[in-house]
C-alpha cells in the first residue's frame, strides 16, 4: 500500500478540489447557480378559498393588525401577504403584479404602491395595491368575488377569491392550481405536481429548459449543439466568448456593392419582362435583397448569434428603411454601425448614427440648413431613440405632475434649438475614402458643410441654442458663433462640431435614457411587459456598469441575459415573455429543423420569399423594409382588451395569423423551391431525425418529447400533448415523415410556441 505523509495528503486534497472546481464550472454549475425563482405563495384565510386581505391603513406596518375582509370597496388600498419568496437586496414593490379576473372574464392589474415584510415565522410580505384597473381600460369589474393572483420574476401565485365591493357571483374557482396550469414535465406531458422545477425529470436533464429559453432571447433560434455548449461552459462564460466572438462569419461578409447613381444606368438592367435577361445588377444595388439574404444566413448559420440578435434589435430603435433608402448599400452601412456597437458605449452608437449617411437621408438631415431646417431628426432623436417623450424614472415608470399628468420632456422650442444644431450636414462627395464622381457618398460619414470652403457658403446656423435642462445637466446653453466665424469656414466647422458635441452629451446624460432604452432592449430580447423592478436593475447597469462607464451596452446586454426575471427553466405567469415578431418567428423554426437549400444539399441563399409568395410581407415584417420611423411596431402598444404591453401584437391581425399558420404550411410540408435570379437556391427545412424518431417509437411519445425539448423548453401542455398525439397516430404507421411534419406543424401554430416565453 502507498504511504504518503501529511503534507503529500494535503496535496493531494488541494488538487482534487481544483479538478472538482474546474470539472464544475465546465459543467456550467458553480458559473451558473439555480436559475429558477420559487413561487409566490398568496396567503389564504384561514381554512377558506379567500385571500388573506386588510385594510392598507390599519396602522402599524409590523404585523397584521386587524381581521382580515372578504370585501373591499373599489378603489381602497388593500393589503395581502405573500410568502414562499427570497428577495434580492433592493427588490421591492416594483418587482410585483397583481392580477384580478371576474366572472365576465375580464382581466385586471392593479396598481402595487408598497412592500414591507412582517412578522412571521418565515419571510412573509405584504403587498399594498389598490382596487382599481391600473391602465383603465375597463369599466369597474363585475360586482362580488374576483379571483386574485400576484406575480413576480414571471412567476405566479394560485389564485384565491376576494369580494369587490360585495362577496359571490357567478365566478368558479380553479379546478387545478393556477401556478401549475403552465409548469410540466417530460414525463408523458403529466403537470410536475411533485417535482421540484430544477429536477432533471422536468427537461430532460438539468436546467435544461433555462438554457433552452435563453438561446430563445440570446440568438435567432436555439439549437442542442448550442445548449449543449452552454450545459459545458455556462451562460456567463457563453456571453464572455459571444462578447469577442468575430462578426460577421468569415463566410458571409458583408456584401460589398459599388455605389450607384440614383438613376439606374443602362447597364443595371431592370427590365424583368424580357425573358433570359440577368436582373442581378438591379437586384443587387437599388433592393435590399443582398442585405436580406445575408442577414439570415447570419442569422441561420452565423457563430456571433448574440450581435446579430442585438444589432437587429437596435435596428429597430434607430430606424431607417428600403422604402425610402434606394439602394442596398446604403444601410449596408447603416447596419455596420448597429453591429459594431451592439457592445459599445450608447453614446458611441449615438455619434456614429447621427453622423451616418443613411440616417441623414432618411430623417432629413442632410437636407436641412440655416435657412431651411428641417426638424425631422432633431425630433426622432429624442422622441425614438433616447428619451422618449416623457419624463421617466429609473424604473421605467412615468413621472407625473400635481395634476397626475405625464411630465414632457421637451418641447417645440427645444426641437427648434436641437435643429439648429444639426444643420449644415451633408454627404461628403469630395475627399473622403469613398467619394466618386457621379455617385452620392453614402458610405463615409457626413460633415459639417460638406467641403464648402467659403463663409459665405456656411450653412449651418451660427445662433445660440437652448438644450435640455434637467437634474444634473451641465451644457444647457451654446453661444453664438461670433467673430472668427464672419470670414473663417474652418471656425465654422469647429463650432459646429462642438456644438453636436455638447448636444449628444446633453442628451446622453439625459435621465431617461437609460430606463427608455434598457426597457426596449428588454422587450426585443425577453418579455414584452417587464417589471419595473426588472428595468430598473438593468437601468442602474445602464447608468454605471460597475466601473464608472455609463451606457456601456456589453454590461446592458448581460444584466438582461442574466437576471431573475429573465432566467428559469419556466415562467408559469401567463402575461410573461413575447410574440415572436415573424422574422424571430422564421428562424427560429429554421434553426431547430437544420435549415438547407431546397435541395437539402447545402446552405440555404437566406431569403423566404419567391417571385409569388412573399412569407415576410404576409406576416407584416419584411426584413429591412419598416413601414416608418416609429419601426414595425410601437413599444408602448396595449394588447387591446388587456392591460398587457405587447409590441409585436400590433402585428397580429387575422390576416397575419393566417400568414404565420400558411408560413408553417409552406416550410413544413413543402419549401422555397429555388426560382432563377431572386431565389438562386430557396430554402428548405430537414425533418430526418424527427422522423427516425417517429419510425422508433410508434406511439409518437418519443417525437413529441424530442419536439417539447426542442421548441418549448419542456413546458407543452397535457391537452397539447394529448391533441397532437391524437392527430399524429391518425396517420398510418409507415408514414414516418409525414408523422413527423404533422407534429412539426401544430407545435409551430401553436399560441405556446407563437410566444416565446
Amino acid at each position: 500500500m502507498l504511504s504518503v505523509g501529511p503534507r503529500q495528503t494535503l496535496r493531494i486534497y488541494l488538487a482534487l478540489l481544483v479538478v472538482c472546481f474546474l470539472s464544475l464550472t465546465a459543467a456550467g454549475q458553480l458559473d451558473d447557480p439555480d436559475p429558477n425563482s420559487p413561487t409566490p405563495i398568496l396567503v389564504r384565510a384561514k381554512n377558506s378559498k379567500r385571500v388573506l386581505a386588510v385594510p392598507a391603513d390599519t396602522g402599524a406596518r409590523a404585523e397584521i393588525v386587524s381581521p382580515s375582509r372578504d370585501a373591499f370597496a373599489p378603489g381602497a388600498r388593500i393589503a395581502v401577504f405573500v410568502t414562499g419568496i427570497s428577495l434580492m437586496d433592493g427588490e421591492g414593490a416594483n418587482a410585483f403584479r397583481v392580477y384580478a379576473e371576474d366572472s365576465r372574464g375580464r382581466k385586471y392589474r392593479f396598481p402595487v404602491v408598497d412592500l414591507y415584510r412582517i412578522k412571521s415565522p418565515s419571510p412573509t410580505y405584504a403587498l399594498v395595491f389598490q382596487l382599481r384597473d391600473e391602465i383603465g381600460y375597463w369599466d369597474a369589474p363585475a360586482a362580488g368575488d374576483l379571483l386574485l393572483r400576484v406575480s413576480w420574476r414571471g412567476m405566479t401565485s394560485d389564485r384565491s377569491r376576494i369580494g369587490y365591493g360585495v362577496t359571490g357571483g357567478p365566478i368558479k374557482d380553479d379546478q387545478v392550481p393556477y401556478s401549475r396550469l403552465f409548469t410540466y414535465s417530460l414525463n408523458n406531458g403529466l403537470p410536475a405536481k411533485s417535482k421540484g422545477l430544477d429536477e432533471p425529470a422536468y427537461a430532460g436533464y438539468r436546467w435544461s429548459g433555462d438554457r433552452m429559453r435563453f438561446l430563445q432571447q440570446a440568438s435567432f433560434g436555439a439549437t442542442e449543439p448550442l445548449d449543449q455548449r452552454i450545459r459545458r461552459i455556462g451562460i456567463r462564460t457563453w456571453l464572455a466568448e459571444q462578447f469577442e466572438a468575430p462578426y460577421p462569419s468569415a463566410t458571409n461578409a458583408f456584401p460589398d456593392i459599388p455605389l450607384k447613381p440614383s438613376t439606374a444606368p443602362a447597364d443595371c438592367d431592370n427590365n424583368q419582362t424580357v425573358p433570359d435577361v440577368p436582373v442581378t445588377c438591379f437586384r443587387d444595388t437599388y433592393t435590399m435583397y443582398p442585405l436580406q439574404a445575408w442577414f439570415f444566413r447570419e442569422a441561420y448559420y452565423g457563430d456571433a448569434q448574440l450581435r446579430h440578435r442585438v444589432a437587429w434589435a437596435l435596428g429597430q430603435i434607430w430606424v431607417i428603411s428600403g422604402v425610402d433608402t434606394q439602394q442596398s448599400r446604403h444601410m449596408i452601412e447603416w447596419y455596420k454601425v448597429l453591429s459594431n456597437n451592439a457592445f459599445g458605449n450608447y453614446r458611441t452608437l449615438m455619434k456614429e448614427m447621427t453622423l451616418n449617411p443613411g440616417m441623414g437621408n432618411y430623417l432629413d438631415m442632410v437636407r436641412s440648413t440655416r435657412t431651411n431646417p428641417n426638424e425631422n431628426y432633431a425630433r426622432e432623436l429624442k422622441q425614438l431613440f433616447t428619451i422618449g417623450l416623457f419624463m421617466l424614472n429609473q424604473d421605467g415608470t412615468l413621472q407625473l405632475d400635481g395634476n397626475g399628468q405625464p411630465i414632457p420632456t421637451y418641447d417645440q422650442e427645444g426641437v427648434n434649438n436641437f435643429t439648429k444644431v444639426l444643420t449644415g450636414w451633408n454627404f461628403c462627395n469630395n475627399g473622403c475614402p469613398n467619394s466618386a464622381p457621379g455617385v452620392v457618398n453614402y458610405i463615409d460619414p457626413i460633415i459639417i458643410n460638406a467641403g464648402r470652403t467659403t463663409p459665405g457658403a456656411n450653412q449651418h446656423d451660427l445662433t445660440a441654442k437652448t438644450l435640455l435642462a434637467y437634474p444634473g445637466s451641465t451644457t444647457t446653453n451654446i453661444a453664438a458663433c461670433t467673430g472668427t466665424c464672419d470670414d473663417s469656414i474652418a471656425s465654422i466647422n469647429t463650432y459646429a462640431t462642438n456644438s453636436l458635441e455638447q448636444t449628444l452629451d446633453n442628451i446622453f446624460y439625459h435621465p431617461n435614457v437609460g430606463p427608455f432604452v434598457s426597457k426596449i432592449l428588454i422587450q426585443h430580447l425577453v418579455t414584452s411587459d417587464p417589471t419595473p423592478a426588472y428595468v430598473g436593475r438593468v437601468t442602474a447597469v445602464f447608468n454605471d456598469n460597475g466601473a464608472g462607464v455609463r451606457g456601456d451596452l456589453k454590461s446592458v446586454i448581460r444584466a438582461i441575459l442574466i437576471d431573475p426575471e429573465a432566467r428559469g427553466d419556466v415562467k408559469t405567469d401567463p402575461n410573461f415573455g413575447k410574440l415572436r415578431e415573424p422574422v424571430q418567428l422564421m428562424t427560429n423554426v429554421a434553426r431547430t429543423f437544420n435549415v438547407t437549400n431546397a435541395a437539402g444539399t447545402g446552405p440555404s441563399d437566406g431569403v423566404f420569399y419567391s417571385p409569388t409568395n412573399n412569407l415576410m410581407t404576409t406576416m407584416a415584417q419584411t426584413a429591412f423594409y419598416a413601414p416608418t420611423v416609429f419601426n414595425y411596431y410601437s413599444p408602448d402598444y396595449v394588447i387591446p382588451g388587456t392591460t398587457l404591453l405587447g409590441p409585436e401584437f400590433a402585428l397580429m391581425t387575422t390576416g397575419t395569423a393566417i400568414a404565420r399558420a400558411n408560413f408553417a404550411n409552406t416550410m413544413v410540408y413543402n419549401r422555397i423551391n429555388a426560382s432563377g435570379t431572386n431565389v438562386p437556391v430557396g430554402t428548405a427545412f430537414q425533418y430526418g431525425d424527427m422522423q427516425a424518431l417517429a419510425a422508433e417509437d410508434l406511439t409518437g411519445g418519443l417525437l413529441l418529447d424530442a419536439l417539447n425539448y426542442k421548441m418549448l423548453h419542456g413546458s407543452m401542455s397535457t391537452e397539447m400533448r394529448n391533441t397532437i398525439l391524437t392527430a399524429v397516430t391518425s396517420l398510418p404507421t409507415t408514414s414516418t415523415l409525414q408523422r413527423a411534419q404533422q407534429a412539426v406543424y401544430l407545435v409551430a401554430t401553436s399560441s405556446q410556441f407563437q410566444i416565446q416565453r
